[in-house]
This record gives structure tokens, sequence and C-alpha cells, in this order.
């Protein structure tokens, strides 16, 4: 028996990216899997053409069409045991780039819609044997990026609830935690690069920001989500688990730079 079977999961913003590297890993493993992607409202076809996720179209930033989408998941799935809260989107700028629309903009999706989502979920959750919420936050909520002022301030908000919804929930054994994801190389990053005057010094600053010297991969955090999710972490709630190549806790030296150097 495989270590998600009998597990119902649904994961937002699952048609690419993380969310669709984890729900494929999810489905490895043996669960149910329904993707929530506001790109599968007119598209028929599974995410990432894998006949093993269900597509569910729906909106994060609409409340109806996210009780909607909800409903018919945890209908067509027989349950939900597993939510990860994963759909967002990226902004750059300091505080000053961004006006207020683009502020409310962001924040609707990347914090309202894991309330929206949620909300909309824990009436099936509360019916598990085994009820876990992963949500998708940053390094960028315990480290200072440049240009991230408004994305920063949407993950700080994001850790901040987890932390809060771990609380108001363990009595009733629905654990809730987090990942930070470094720089991730997603389809996001991939337009932000080729927008660059010069993607390739561009990738280049990106991957050394990160002690380990490259880019995170999706699968990379999709495991550690599957982790929280799952049994083998039973005994977790309210973390944060940083998959983000050493960039929140390490300071390690210039490569070639020698004691004498450093000193």
């Amino acid at each position: 028996m495989s270590e998600f079977t009998g597990i119902h999961a649904l994961v937002t913003g699952g048609a690419s990216g993380i969310g669709l590297a984890t729900a494929r890993l999810l489905a490895d493993r043996g669960a149910q899997v329904a993707c929530l992607d506001r790109d599968l409202v007119t598209e028929g076809d599974p995410p990432g053409a894998d006949v093993r996720l269900l597509p569910v179209g729906g909106d994060v930033t609409d409340d109806a069409s996210v009780r909607e989408a909800v409903g018919h998941a945890a209908a067509a799935l027989g349950g939900l045991d597993v939510l990860i809260n994963n759909a967002g989107i990226g902004a750059q700028g300091t505080i000053e780039d961004n006006d207020d629309d683009e502020w409310r903009r962001v924040f609707d999706v990347n914090l309202f819609g894991i309330v929206r989502v949620t909300r909309a979920a824990l009436p099936y959750l509360r019916l598990s044997a085994s009820p876990a919420i992963v949500n998708t936050c940053s390094i960028a909520a315990t480290a200072g990026l440049p240009d991230r002022a408004l994305y920063s301030a949407t993950k700080g908000a994001v850790l901040s609830l987890t932390l809060a919804m771990a609380a108001d929930h363990i009595h009733e054994g629905i654990r809730v935690t987090c990942v930070n994801p470094g720089t991730v190389d997603t389809p996001w990053v991939g337009r932000l690069l080729e927008a660059a005057d010069d993607p390739e010094a561009e990738r280049a600053a990106l991957a050394a920001r990160q002690p380990s010297g490259r880019l995170v991969s999706p699968e990379e955090v999709a495991a550690a989500i599957a982790y929280l999710a799952g049994p083998s972490a039973s005994g977790t709630t309210g973390t944060a688990l940083a998959v983000d190549g050493g960039m929140a806790g390490l300071r390690p030296r210039p490569r070639n730079q020698s004691l004498k150097e450093r000193k």
C-alpha cells in the first residue's frame, strides 16, 4: 500500500509549476487528486495531460466559484483529506512601484484566496480521519528581498495565517503547515527572466543568492509539501519548512575565499 492510498487531495494552482508537481507526486504515492485552477475553467484536458488528475475550474478570488469548485472536487473524489493552498501570483517593485489596485489584486489571490478555499474545505476536512492543510509561503516571508515589497507582504501574511490556523484547528485534529521555497524554476520565474535585459545574467544572479548556487526545482518543493501533508508528519503542525537552498539560515563564505581573506 502506498503512503497516500485512500487519501483525497485538492491542490490549488495545480495547472503548472509547484502545484502540478505536487499533484503528480501525490498521485504517484497513491492519492486521488483534484487540481483547482483558473486556467482549467475553459480547458477540458487534465492538468499537465496527466489523466490521474481531476481538473476543477475555479477562481480563488471569487467566493462563489471557490465554493462550487471545492464542493465539486469533494463530491468527485469522495471527500477531502488534504488541502494544498498553492495558488498565487508574483509582484515586483518597491513599496512605491505598485498602486493600491495592484496591492489589492495580489493580496486577493495570495492571501484571501487561501482564506476562501480553506473556509470552503473545512466542512469536508472535519470529516477526515487525517486532515492536513499545507500552504505555499515563501522565503520572502522571512528574508528581506529587494524589489519584492508587495509580494513579501502577502507571504508574510500567509506565514502568520498558517500559525493562526494551526492554533485554531489543532483540537479538531487538522494540521496546518507551510513551505517556504526559495527562488523556484517555475513558469513565472521563466517569464521574468525572458523579460530581463540579460536573461542569463539575471538567472545567474537569482541562483547565486541561494547558498546552493542554483534555483530550487518544483519537484523539490513538492516533496516537502507531500511530507507535511502525509502520515509521516502526523506530529507536525504550525511549522514552516524552508526549501530554499540554505537561503534562510546559511551565510557561507564566497567560494575560493580563504580564512585569511575572510578575516
